[in-house]
């Protein structure tokens, strides 16, 4: 089954949003200072926000460990 997924890049303001579903949540942090992660109010993971990416360019590859669990159809 396919999923549609909505990326969103900021230039100006350094910032990048991974989105898996439109529904209504909130961002919360994770271990890694520069990712947010979006979930519903159950705790299931809507997508997730980079900050400062340019920082990342020609770096090594980060990982942030995202919490929320796969929400419900």
């Amino acid at each position: 089954m396919a999923q549609s997924v909505k990326i969103w890049f900021d230039s100006e303001g350094d910032y990048l949003e991974v989105l898996f579903s439109d529904k209504a949540g909130y961002m919360r942090e994770t271990e890694n200072d520069a990712v947010m992660e979006r979930v519903d109010e159950s705790g299931g993971l809507l997508g997730f926000s980079v900050m400062n990416v340019s920082r990342l360019a020609g770096s090594r590859p980060f990982s942030a460990e995202l919490s929320g669990r796969k929400p419900a159809a």
